[in-house]
């Protein structure tokens, strides 16, 4: 189903003159209104009436997520605060969070965009939906909330936070028919389900919606053969809006772009030069119609690639290849970003030592399992092996308090490192 054809049909002339028009007008409003901008788009000597086509957006300079933290809380913020009705936050988990503000039109605009994402995927206003994304300053639960009450869909804020079999209590006892929530924690229903001794037909669930990490076809698959639904690719980033910037039809065969509020470009992660249609490359998007937090060639760090030619559902929208990899050094389990340098000062606090450490990712069951190998100093434990037993403690403890995730701890006696061709240490194993 097409929730805005109008807009999800235009024809690619009037969708392109459309985003130039929205384009000048955002560009005027942060050189006016964003300290930032104005300084950052003098630097580089533009002259923002001189942009006049997408191609030209080249010119312009990239906002990076370290420009959004020294911003922080209000710096980047477009409207004074007494237009801004709504704040939501990155986790903070990498030092300085990012405030994200939302006037009353940018609400309205993130409800219709995820409307047209669940609708995409064949939700309707008979569907119950059940939200298993977390309500809190992440942007996952509130904006697929607002965006599935616009379509008409009953809504369960059930929230990834509750215990998973009370969610299944739910889902049986009000006949959810749409789940929405990571892979991760779908599998985790589906285990959850078996040792219950349900059987999935005996639930109503007929489509899901997974976002918020990478997952693979095969991932796809299993959940489909799991839960006894049809599963849908979504896509968001926090500092864009949360999701709606994209999402699967009933073809999956990409995900389409809601070009009419974003525009996307793919560059070179390492030369940040702009690559060709269809080739792999960093995620870079602009926001159109943002009024309290616009962005101007926001680099997301994550791969992927536009995909060329028309989509048989109809729509005139670019489509994007499913994000499976990251640009820089973080990584995605079960939902939460990491970053190894995170992890660095987490250990470091909790132990009061500089220890050499690597991250590893299995997957156990469609779940993603998080290891610590910590290379062993003496200083450790000094023959007192319960000494050891109390610094595996602070470590595990430290991790799930700060990063909301339960790690396993490994003491190895020696940790060899690799090295990148960039020559960067590679502090990340991914067997998943």
């Amino acid at each position: 189903m097409i929730y805005n054809a109008k807009s999800e049909t235009m024809p690619r002339e009037e969708l392109l003159q459309l985003q130039i028009e929205r384009l000048q007008s955002t560009l005027n409003r942060v050189y006016r209104n964003v300290a930032f901008y104005r300084e950052s788009f003098d630097a580089a000597k533009i002259d923002i009436g001189r942009i006049r086509s997408v191609d030209d957006m080249k010119r312009l300079p990239f906002t990076t997520k370290e420009d959004l933290r020294k911003s922080y809380p209000y710096n980047m913020f477009a409207v004074p605060l007494r237009d801004i009705v709504r704040i939501h936050s990155t986790a903070g988990r990498t030092g300085r969070p990012i405030a994200i503000g939302y006037t009353m039109n940018d609400i309205h605009h993130w409800s219709d965009i995820v409307a047209r994402v669940l609708a995409g995927a064949g939700v309707t206003d008979h569907d119950f939906a059940q939200i298993a994304f977390d309500y809190n300053m992440f942007t996952g639960g509130f904006g697929l909330h607002y965006g599935a009450e616009k379509l008409g869909s009953s809504v369960i804020p059930s929230s990834q936070t509750g215990n998973v079999r009370q969610q299944i209590h739910i889902m049986k006892d009000y006949k959810t028919t749409v789940l929405l929530s990571t892979p991760s924690y779908a599998f985790r229903i589906a285990r959850n389900l078996r040792e219950m001794g349900i059987h999935p037909d005996e639930l109503n669930l007929k489509t899901g919606l997974f976002g918020a990490e990478p997952w693979s076809e095969a991932k796809r698959a299993r959940i489909e053969e799991e839960l006894h639904l049809r599963a849908f690719s979504i896509y968001g980033v926090n500092e864009m809006m949360g999701p709606g910037v994209s999402g699967e039809c009933a073809h999956r065969n990409g995900l389409h772009i809601n070009e009419d509020h974003f525009i996307v470009e793919i560059v070179d992660p390492v030369t940040a030069e702009p690559l060709p249609r269809g080739a792999e490359g960093e995620l870079v998007i602009t926001t159109i119609t943002r009024e309290g937090f616009p962005l101007i060639r926001y680099r997301t760090g994550d791969l992927s690639s536009i995909m060329d030619g028309p989509c048989p559902c109809g729509r005139t929208t670019a489509r994007m290849e499913r994000v499976a990899a990251r640009a820089d050094d973080m990584v995605v389990v079960n939902g939460i970003n990491i970053f190894p340098s995170r992890m660095g000062e987490l250990l470091g606090g909790a132990t009061g030592l500089e220890l050499l450490f690597r991250i590893v990712i299995d997957e156990e069951r469609g779940e993603d399992v998080l290891t610590i190998e910590v290379e062993v100093q003496p200083a450790m434990f000094d023959a007192d092996i319960k000494k050891l037993k109390s610094l595996e403690h602070a470590i595990t403890t430290a991790i799930e308090h700060e990063l909301g995730l339960v790690a396993r701890l490994a003491f190895v006696e020696k940790l060899a490192i690799e090295t990148g061709a960039d020559g960067r240490a590679k502090l990340v194993v991914d067997r998943r």
